[in-house]
């Protein structure tokens, strides 16, 4: 059929208009832990979030914590305070919750309110929380009934509220973008008022106040020293910068401690408050968010890391003690089996079961060299893309125990990766598409590769062909039918950045960035032409498809579901707010699987109805056509 004709058929059938389910896609069953940014230690026992879950760990040996208990939330959890018996959690989009602790091993959501921005920070003092609210500014709840907490006041603030701590009458406010650290009278919690302010140079992220003075945690400007004998005449009076961005603070003593990215904990002597100096430092491995001293243990949130434990009796060289891992951030997965295999960045792979859907569980974990971006399963093995460590081969023929068997070190770095007959094909950022010979799995070898002219980041086989997706360079059409000599053949350029690819039948779906899903005809590889778009104002990171509808996984625009029943014309039928971004995203036995920092959910597909009946075979409205 010429491509005129096949377009035109392609009309034809787009007049035949399937129709959804008026649910679609239809929530099944969460999974929802993630990356760790807040901390909080009390007594013998340490309160952390990990993505929408408030872990709570017994610590009273701090070289062998152990869970106790957690907690679901709605949202992620950024901000803990604890406080007679109770842990008052900052809960993002959702506002403050507040969990009876009375039995650590048994948290209980007890009472919530909505705040009307996203609450980052949490301070209690007496019957009263403060919550740092984003664009409104900062909150102040009254707790005396945990169980009904009822807003009392509020100030709102010129910046973005991210961190707060309350001192004596005052509450002082860590008040990112332009806003600095704001000064809070609070002696009256139902009228507070600001009486003072410093206009920091950075990104004001957090706060902690000790002997009449305030350290903000400032971004990209480190760490600020900031007099505030006279709170309203708050003068800044040190600093000392940071490799990263500061993004949490706690002072024990004489030693300020600042959770600095991805350049770790840093460990300040303020003694002197006007001139501190950087005595220690440790690498975290992610992305240190916030810290809290108890002695001299200092318990660092550090995202897809979970919660590291470091000992700090000697400052000038910190050691890490122990962590508890929180089942980090997915950025790619893949099904096999009633299983989900996730990539989770820093905290390598991750094996759930989802044969009871409503009710995923974790049953094997390995931590893997690298970062594992991608992820593919043939047979008894995965195959992970672990970044700048190559290819690694994680035997999963008992699912609860993975082991890696061996890697393949490659050039570049390894982004994503397709399994197909006896070969593995990775996208090898800069360094194009490396063809590996997977026969013997324990003896991997690279047997061919081909450059690509951008940054190779997502790959699948069909047909004898690669697909990549090639970032700035959209779409690189590959003949691997000889696995040892791969060529370019035909390529189509697009206007975004091209992140993941799927195919279906002729078509090849393209998530490309802000660009959205490109819809490119390949049913002449040499000569693959974009035949349809559907844009939305954010990134499409993933794509998959099943029978006529696409899955796109939108960053913070969530799930999207795309009807290509016609390809020339795809149009939006569904989405699905996720618990945080969507990166990832299978599809697999009628379920639709989505992963990114805020966990796994798992959607049930949308079905299609024709002439009012429900329809499990979705091939009346494919557009391939033979």
């Amino acid at each position: 059929m010429s491509r005129i004709a096949e377009l035109a058929a392609c009309l034809v059938v787009a007049c035949a208009v399937p129709t959804f389910a008026d649910d679609c896609p239809e929530p099944v069953g969460r999974w929802p832990y993630g990356e760790a940014q807040a901390v909080e230690v009390s007594g013998s026992y340490a309160y952390f979030g990990g993505g929408f879950v408030l872990h709570v760990a017994d610590v009273s040996d701090a070289e062998a914590p152990r869970y106790v208990g957690h907690v679901e939330l709605p949202n992620s959890v950024t901000g803990v305070a604890v406080a007679g018996g109770y842990a008052y959690v900052a809960v993002g989009y959702a506002g403050l919750y507040i969990v009876d602790i009375a039995t650590p091993g048994r948290p209980i959501e007890v009472g919530s309110i909505q705040t009307p921005d996203y609450a980052t920070g949490v301070a209690t003092d007496g019957s009263y929380a403060y919550v740092a609210a984003g664009n409104d500014g900062l909150r102040v709840i009254d707790v005396s009934v945990p169980s009904s907490p009822i807003e009392v006041g509020f100030v709102d603030t010129p910046g973005t509220s991210q961190g707060v701590t309350v001192s004596g009458s005052f509450a002082y406010v860590a008040d990112y973008d332009s806003g600095g650290l704001r000064v809070i009278n609070v002696s009256s919690p139902s009228n507070p008022t600001e009486v003072g302010f410093v206009d920091t140079p950075g990104w004001a992220a957090g706060v902690a106040v000790a002997g009449g003075h305030a350290y903000v945690a400032d971004g990209n400007a480190g760490l600020r020293v900031i007099d505030v004998t006279n709170p309203s005449a708050p003068v800044e009076v040190g600093s000392h910068s940071t490799p990263d961005l500061a993004r949490g603070v706690a002072v024990a003593g004489s030693l300020a401690f600042i959770a600095d990215g991805t350049s770790g904990l840093h460990v300040f002597d303020v003694s002197t408050p006007s001139n501190p100096v950087e005595v220690g430092w440790l690498d975290m491995g992610a992305i240190a968010s916030g810290v809290t001293v108890s002695g001299s243990i200092a318990w660092v949130a550090d995202g897809d890391d979970g919660l590291r434990v470091v000992d700090t009796s000697a400052p000038a060289n910190p050691f890490e003690l122990s962590f508890l891992d929180t089942k980090g951030s997915g950025v790619n997965v893949t099904s096999s089996g009633g299983f989900a295999y996730v990539a989770d960045r820093s905290d390598g792979l991750r094996v759930i079961d989802v044969s009871t859907p409503k009710d995923p569980i974790e049953v094997g974990f390995i931590n893997t060299v690298g970062w594992a971006e991608d992820v593919a399963v043939s047979g008894a093995y995965a195959y992970v893309a672990g970044f700048t460590a190559g290819l690694r081969v994680i035997d999963v023929s008992t699912p609860s125990i993975p082991f890696e068997v061996t890697y393949v070190g490659t050039p570049g770095e390894s982004r994503g990766v397709a399994v197909s007959g006896s070969y593995a094909y990775v996208a090898e950022g800069p360094a194009g598409l490396r063809v590996i010979d997977v026969s013997v799995p324990a003896n991997p070898i690279e047997v061919g590769a081909v450059d690509t002219p951008n940054i190779a980041m997502d790959v699948v086989v069909s047909g004898g062909y690669a697909y990549v997706a090639d970032y700035l360079n959209g779409l690189r059409v590959i003949d691997v039918s000889e696995p040892f000599s791969p060529v370019e053949v035909g390529y189509a350029d697009t206007l975004g950045f091209a992140r993941g690819v799927a195919v279906s039948g002729a078509y090849a779906y393209v998530a490309d960035g802000g660009n959205g899903l490109v819809v490119i005809d390949i049913s002449d590889p040499a000569d693959p032409v974009q035949v349809g778009l559907i844009s939305w104002q954010n990134t499409a990171y993933g794509v998959a498809v099943a029978g006529s509808v696409a899955y796109v996984a939108a960053n913070t625009a969530g799930l999207r579901v795309i009807d290509v029943s016609a390809p020339v014309s795809p149009s939006e039928i569904g989405f699905a707010q996720t618990l945080r971004e969507a990166y990832g995203v299978v599809t697999a036995e009628g379920q639709v699987i989505v992963v990114g920092p805020g966990g796994m959910e798992i959607f049930r597909e949308c079905g299609v109805f024709a002439d009012g009946f429900e329809s499990g075979d979705t091939s009346t409205w494919s557009a391939t056509f033979p």
